[in-house]
């Protein structure tokens, strides 16, 4: 009884997850990291840019779905990434602005970290984590009395990453590029810029990933992220087109 109330949906996917948190739990939690890290950080003074990522994040909120009390800030930092906390915290790096290049690519990046914290998967794999401990434990509590018992707990510890913790991380991350395609094209911008912006990151990074490091990434290859979108493309093309 307990899985099933904890049981959820992910938005505009429908596929059912299990979630042991509450969102104001997951909001508070993400509230609180973010203001920690901006004190830690440098928030951007170029003002155009700055700009830009307000204006982007607010049009991508507003068809998300949810009440959160977002925020979108421009961070300095040379790594090209971005970041979307629980509860619609978001960062951008400076570092990614050479590859976004348009408003269309920024809205790239920033759609699929909003489609993230309205999917939950941080808390999602936080409840994954604690599964796989709890099952650790029983496990260790077990077999206690097993020569073999360490050996046995590291073989189910690595079983669990690389059959179910790795795996979810790359499936959140295929979701979150279909999500965003969407929540991008609703916003009012052209989904097929997203294909454009990881041939940009694919090329940047010397290709797509494959063999041992593929089935170890938390990440899908370049190659599969880039054909998952255009299999997409129709879908979002709709919502672009009839806004």
């Amino acid at each position: 009884m307990f899985f099933v109330s904890a049981c959820t949906t992910v938005p505009l996917t429908g596929r059912p997850q299990l979630i042991l948190s509450s969102e104001a739990e997951d909001a508070a939690a993400g509230a609180a990291s973010y203001g920690q890290y901006l004190a830690e950080s440098k928030i951007s003074t170029d003002k155009t840019n700055t700009a830009l990522v307000k204006k982007v994040g607010a049009r991508i909120a507003a068809v998300s779905g949810c009440d959160y009390d977002w925020e979108f800030n421009l961070l300095e930092n040379s790594e090209a990434n971005a970041w979307c906390l629980s509860g619609g915290k978001v960062a951008v790096y400076t570092g990614i602005l050479p590859y976004t290049q348009t408003e269309a690519g920024l809205a790239t990046v920033m759609s699929h970290e909003i489609a993230h914290a309205i999917a939950r998967h941080g808390a999602e794999r936080s409840a994954q984590n604690q599964l796989l401990n709890y099952g650790l434990a029983i496990g260790n509590a077990t077999l206690s009395d097993n020569p073999n018992r360490e050996l046995i707990m590291m073989g189910i510890n690595v079983a669990g990453s690389i059959g179910v913790i790795l795996p979810y991380s790359r499936k959140h991350e295929s979701e979150a590029d279909y999500m965003g395609l969407l929540l991008m094209a609703k916003a009012g911008y052209d989904p097929n810029e997203a294909v454009k912006f990881w041939q940009r990151m694919a090329s940047a990074s010397g290709g797509s990933q494959g063999g041992l490091s593929n089935f170890l990434s938390t990440h899908p290859s370049d190659e599969k992220r880039i054909k998952d979108l255009q299999s997409h493309m129709s879908e979002a093309l709709k919502y672009y087109n009839n806004r």
